[in-house]
Order: C-alpha cells, then structure tokens, then sequence
C-alpha cells in the first residue's frame, strides 16, 4: 500500500499512521514584509551559497540571510537561513527561528541526526510537539557544512503538505552547500555480480538485519537476464529455526502495483483498451467524487498518481474487513480531488484498485470483480512469468513456508504480530494485496529488465507496452518520477526503476538498473525493513560501481534514531492509559462514512476496535489540554484519537493528513 517520500531528515516514527507526515502551517506576519518573485522549477541559491530548487509555481522571497520559498497561496512555507556558526544543532535552529519568526515557540518533541550526505557533515532533524487539533505541525533539518550552519524549516497546514509533500522533498534533496559537486556514476561500467560481488550483498543484508533486528529477508539478484542468487537470510519467525528460502510467501504489498499495470499492458497489447482512453468508456459505472476530474480520467490516469484525488487509506482501514471489490468503486464516487488535474503526486491507492478489477472485467467480463481480477492476474501474469507460488489467496498463502510479520512493541522489543490487519487490503487488493516469493519477484524483475520476454524467451508483453508504464508522469523529488505503478529516478547519475510495499510487518523493495541490466529482490518480514531499502539500494550502487561505501552508515544512523523515536514515543504516553479518562469512555462510538469504534475490556486492559485495528490503548495528555486515546499495538500502524464533545455528545476524532472523521457516542 502506502508508499512514504523518502526524505532523509523525516522521522520515520510509529507513533501513528499520520505522524509519517511532515505537519506544517503558515507564517502570515512574515509575509507581510517580503517582496514577491515568482520563480518556475528553478534552481536557486541562497546569500550563504547553498543550493536549491524551486518548485514550480512557488515563489521565492529573500531578505537578508533568510530565503523563504512559498506554495500557491501561501498555504506552504519552506524557509531556508543561513545561520552561519553556531554551538550545536539547536543552536543554529533558534537562529534561524529569529530569523523566520521571532515570536515562535513550539517545544521540541525530538532531536535526531542521519547520516552525513551530499556535501553535509551533519544532518540533524527536530520534529515538534503540536496539538493534534491544531492539524498543523512544524519541522526543523540543521545542515553543517565545516563551520557553517544552514536550516531547513517547513511550516503548513497538514492538508496542504499532504498535497505537497513531492514539493517539499524537491526542496530539501537538492539542498547542496557551496562548491560540493554531486557524486556520479554515470558512464562508469557496470561490474558484473560476481560470486564476491553477491556476497558483499548478502554481506551487507546480514550486517543490517542484526542491526535492525529483522528477523528474515528474501533476496535476489539478476545480472544479463540471469538469476545470479536467490534465496533468504534469517528465519521466517522468531522463535523457530525456519529459514527464509528463495520459495518463503511474503507480503510484497504495492509492489503489486506495478504487476497490475503489466495487467493493463498486456490488455492494451490485445486492444481491449487504450491508454488514452477514457476510463467511463471501458468501464461505464466509474464514478469520481467530481464529474469534471471523472471525465477527464484515462486508463493511463488510475495507475499515475496524478489525478488530485488525494490518499484516503483510513477510509478502507477503519471500515469493517470483508466487503465485495464494489466497495472501491463506491468510496471513489465520494472522494474528492484536492488539487488540479496532473498537477502533483498524490499516491491514492483506490485508483489503482479500480484499474485492477477494471483490467479483471475486460479479461472476464461475466465474473464478479474480484474473482476476475484474481484469474486475470493469474492467467496473463503470474502464470506466463513463471511466478507459480504467487497470489492473493491469503488462506494458501499462510501455510508451509511463509513469512510471519513482526514489529516492535511499545517497549521497543521486536516481536512477531497477527496478521489479521493486513486483511483490510483484500477488498482493494489491486492495490496492495499480492503474495510472492525471492523466486517468483526474481522472475518478475527479469520480465522488466528484458523488455516483456521471459527468461526462456517467451513473451508476456509487448515491449512498447510495458516501457509506457515507465513514462515519466509527475515529479515525486529531485530527480525522481511516478509512471504508471513504478518510480522512476536519476540515482547518483543512474537511471533506477523501482518500487516498494508496505503493509504491516512487511517491508520490501524491488530495483531494476536498465542501463546495467542488474536488478534486485528484498522482501522483510519486519516494520524495521524499512530501513534498510533505501541503503540497500545504495550498496547495490557501491557494489555494481565501486562506489565509496556509505551505505552502512545510514543503517547505523537509523538504528540510533528509531531507538531515541521508541523512547520519546513512550515518554509521552500513560501506559495503561489513564482510568479516570478510560473509565469515562462510552462503549461504542459511530462514523456515519467508517462505522464504529468499541472501547472494551480484554483481561483487565482497555482495547479499541476500530475496523482493521484492533488493540490495547494508552493515553496522552496533549498540550492544549485534550487527551487522545493511543492504540499501542505492537507493529508500526497505530490509531490516535482525540477525546472531545460536539454539541454535548461525546466524540472521538480521527485524521490523516487530509480527511477528518468524527465518531459520536451511541447514547
């Protein structure tokens, strides 16, 4: 499902669903006094040197040390100082705060450093503690160059960041001090994967597992259309000596994504649909929350990001499990686009659900939806790839060798967790909900790399088709693209096509690297997977390039900052939760677009059942003086609500970065 934007100084916090949001507001009385100049996508540089780019469409305004790059509307702020020297990283944060706005004082919730990066000795972020009902939140990145402080400071409503969140990645990846030139392997040759080229790999893997505390991961390698390694380091479940083998079931989550559009191509390749075409004429009943963005939605449009419909994943999450696939045909009648029309990145995982069961209906038009889609899949995909231990029955899948998820609890030990919550997906499984292997993702991943043929020369899909899924649609950071299911980059000069999964205990990546026809496989069966993709990505380039090693560095950085977000996670809350505040709770409380949270007591604890999520609850006295309930669940979805009153009911509010939703007492 959900894919994050990866930006190094975000904290990567299981506190809740909605905190992997940078939260932001706007500056008003700084405005006032700053000239306006529109730039276009255009890169800048501040007074002290340092580089940047501009979004297109936002201004930039410069005052002294200061330069403040604003959204239309001024509905985001991204300011950027050049404090100079400074003590520390705080320090050089209250400086810059001087500059930006004097009358600020948020109290700090965290202070975490990364590892240094792109010309930066040090990279610390400072994440701030903000009433959930301010639904706005305030994020500090300090850059040291020698002596030299630069920061980074976001500030916005949560609607407008969730809208812009590709924007402020732009910004803060093309943050490079003065005279630093870009490493680049570009036009260097690719090393093959040799037997010690592959164990540096698995090297690296079994470093950063013990460091993680990942229990398993499922790795492959593919080199000139061969599969070089396959196979699992670590067990699939603590507490068992199971290995992880090339054949271990995991949840590959949204790397289903990119399977479905192979769907969509190889409908196309037969003429059932055209990628411009309008979606209503393939399929008369879609329906979108607006009638001008519903006419204007081609095929190609459901799988690109690109619509303005925003990411509603609590709308299916907090539902009861079990309804039909018509379930994401009704929720997108009632979604509504929160930006233009192929203006920004907006990842909406019930668009491509929809283009899932659309390409089922087009293959087998008298069968139900899901049931379509699944032998759709089956039949031009998994099937003629050779991918056989593939699929999305999760009753065959959870037998024999598969994977167990795990998590870390709210004591920050890593413990297998139920995977029952992972179950939500399968009413929109298009999305999200397919199982696989090292061996079948391999297979996959040659498919890719040879341009539609399998590795025994038989065609899947034409290779116009399958490379159209890669055309570049919009921007996600620097250098970085969606296309239809897949991403698209410039990575340390070298074009990478890739994508991940995220579902609860499971965390996974694939990369394709065309020009060096190598590509790679890591399935975790562990939140804290998570981590090591991105490096692992890195590793790969050291490896195929002789790149300086970095890699583990951000693994090691990662593994003291998730220890310090654990703890400030659980300093902030009372565990139990609270019992003059628990014992006021009303039993049951109603969303009329959701259903129903239920507060009851399991063995003396009070848990909170709200659709998928289900689980024992804290309590957290916020600073404006509310309380919200905190599942605390082991695993990295959590569920905050806020206790209030409407109208003297009881309630209990909800939210992501977008949508709202209010829980009435049942009297």
């Amino acid at each position: 499902m959900p894919v994050t934007m990866k930006t190094a100084w975000i904290s990567a916090s299981a506190r809740m669903l909605n905190e992997t949001i940078i939260r932001l507001c706007v500056a008003a009385a700084f405005l006032a006094v700053i000239p306006l100049g529109a730039f276009a996508n255009t890169p800048g540089t501040t007074p002290g040197g340092v580089s940047y780019t501009a979004p297109e469409d936002w201004d930039v305004r410069s005052e002294g040390a200061l330069t403040v790059l604003a959204a239309p509307a001024d509905e985001l702020l991204v300011a950027l100082a050049d404090v100079g020297e400074a003590a520390s990283a705080s320090d050089a944060v209250l400086a810059a705060w001087a500059l930006f706005d004097p009358d600020a004082d948020y109290p700090v919730r965290l202070e975490t450093a990364a590892s240094p990066r792109e010309g930066w000795e040090a990279r610390v972020g400072i994440s701030y503690d903000i009433p959930p009902n301010d639904r706005l939140a305030v994020q500090a990145l300090a850059l040291r160059r020698g002596g030299s402080w630069t920061v980074m400071i976001v500030r916005g409503s949560q609607a407008a960041q969730g809208r812009r969140s590709a924007a402020v990645s732009l910004i803060q990846q093309s943050l490079r001090p003065a005279g630093y030139e870009r490493e680049s392997f570009a036009g260097r040759t690719p090393n093959a994967l040799t037997p010690e080229r592959i164990g540096l790999l698995r090297d690296f893997v079994a470093e950063a597992m013990d460091a993680l505390d990942v229990p398993g991961v499922g790795l492959a390698l593919i080199d000139g259309g061969e599969i070089v390694w396959q196979g699992g380091l670590g067990v699939r479940q603590l507490g068992a000596d199971d290995p992880v083998t090339a054949d271990t079931r995991f949840m590959i989550a949204s790397n289903t994504k990119g399977m479905v559009t192979l769907l969509l191509a190889t409908l196309a390749d037969e003429g059932a649909l055209e990628w411009d075409q309008p979606v209503t004429e393939v399929y008369p009943e879609f329906r979108l929350g607006s009638d001008e963005t519903t006419n204007a939605t081609l095929m190609r449009h459901l799988v690109c990001a690109c619509t303005g419909l925003p990411r509603k994943d609590f709308g299916f999450i907090l539902v009861e499990p079990g309804a039909p696939a018509t379930e994401t045909f009704r929720q997108l009648a009632e979604t509504q686009p929160t930006s233009g029309f192929g203006e920004l990145f907006q990842y909406n995982n019930l668009l491509v659900s929809a283009a899932g069961y659309i390409g089922g209906a087009l293959a087998y038009p008298d069968m139900e939806l899901g049931a379509a889609f699944d032998l759709a899949m089956e039949t031009r995909v998994f099937a003629p790839a050779g991918m056989y231990r593939s699929g999305f029955d999760f009753a065959e899948a959870m037998q024999g060798d598969w994977a167990r998820p795990h998590g870390r609890n709210i004591d920050g030990e890593v413990v297998e967790i139920s995977n029952a919550f992972n179950q939500s997906i399968i009413t929109h499984r298009p999305a999200g909900g397919a199982w696989s292997t090292p061996a079948d993702m391999a297979r996959y991943v040659q498919l890719e790399l040879s341009g539609g043929l399998t590795s025994e020369g038989q065609r899947v899909v034409s290779e116009a088709n399958l490379m159209e899924r890669r055309v570049r649609n919009v921007p996600t950071g620097e250098d970085s693209w969606y296309g239809m299911g897949l991403f698209d980059e410039i990575a340390w000069g070298v074009p990478v096509v890739s994508h991940g999964g995220t579902l609860l205990g499971y965390r996974s990546n694939f990369y394709l690297l065309p020009e060096a026809g190598i590509g790679a496989v890591v399935l975790t069966n562990s939140d804290e997977g998570a981590v090591m993709l991105r490096p692992f990505l890195r590793r790969l380039m050291e490896v195929v390039y002789d790149g300086e090693p970095q890699a583990m560095n951000d693994i090691t950085a990662a593994v003291e900052r998730m220890a310090r977000q654990s703890d400030a996670r659980r300093a902030t809350l009372t565990v139990p939760g609270d019992p003059a505040v628990l014992d006021a709770l009303a039993a049951q409380y109603h969303n009329a677009e959701t259903g129903y949270i239920t507060i009851r007591d399991v063995d003396g604890e009070t848990w909170l059942r709200a659709g998928a999520i289900e689980g024992p609850v804290a309590t957290r006295n916020n600073a404006d003086g509310t309380v919200s309930l905190v599942t605390v669940g082991a695993g990295a979805i959590g569920l905050e609500a806020v206790i209030g009153e409407q109208d003297g009911v009881p309630t209990l509010t909800v939210r992501d970065s977008q949508h709202e939703y209010v829980y009435r007492a049942r009297q």
